[in-house]
């Protein structure tokens, strides 16, 4: 049976006014919204600008600029990323409700991508670290995603514990595990280790489910991922 979409029950369900997913290769391409659902979409350039919708969203045409985070406090607007090894977060705060969906690859993560969209959650809505649910999606796993020192000296420059997160494998290069990379920032920036869930499934290991870059050497496709206040 070819799986759509992935869930995770614990970090939201409908009773908590939140949609979210995660997809597979066997999502569509296009999600077509209704006359109730705005979906929001951006060029992604795994840099570290936060676009901000507080207000009723109109357009359905792609935001201009490049933008790697969103959030908003508005209902029936499904926030969506696409990736193809990078790492899909949706983030919800349902004490203030919000919701926010981060692209982060190697580069925004080492530049705080997670930290800087949790700063500026607190800063426009007033959300506190300690009521956010955080999850981490599938993405490229310690087990296939490995760099050279291009990234690894830009990680040990920004991230103090930089050594739990990789594993050596020659001189210049190691396997590094960006999923538990952006949970360790989630968690220093606050959030309760109980609340930040991820799905620890490699998209490199698992051709049947998931486009890979660095598997195919090309872009055959993207997973589309995505949060919305329901009410």
């Amino acid at each position: 049976m070819k799986m759509a979409r992935i869930t995770i029950p614990a970090f939201a369900d409908s009773r908590d006014g939140v949609h979210h997913f995660f997809g597979t290769r066997h999502e569509p391409e296009t999600l077509v919204p209704s006359e109730e659902v705005v979906v929001v979409s951006v060029k992604q350039v795994h840099g570290t600008e936060v676009l901000v919708l507080d207000r009723r969203v109109k357009t359905r045409k792609p935001f201009e600029g490049g933008w790697d985070s969103m959030m908003t406090d508005q209902p029936g607007v499904l926030l969506t990323i696409r990736t193809a090894d990078c790492v899909p977060v949706l983030i919800h705060d349902p004490t203030r409700r919000v919701v926010a969906a981060v692209h982060a690859g190697w580069r925004g993560a080492v530049a705080e991508i997670v930290p800087r969209t949790l700063a500026t959650m607190r800063r426009r809505f007033g959300s506190r670290p300690e009521t956010l649910r955080v999850g981490i999606g599938p993405s490229a796993g310690p087990c296939c995603y490995e760099v050279d020192e291009p990234v690894l000296t830009r990680l040990r420059a920004s991230f103090a514990g930089w050594r739990s997160v990789v594993r050596q494998t020659g001189r210049r290069t190691a396997m590094l595990d960006l999923r538990h990379l952006l949970r360790c920032q989630a968690e220093g920036c606050g959030v309760p280790a109980d609340q930040v869930q991820r799905i620890s499934v490699c998209t490199i290991c698992h051709p049947d489910l998931f486009h890979s870059y660095r598997r195919d050497g090309i872009v055959r496709g993207t997973m589309v991922s995505g949060i919305m206040l329901t009410r």
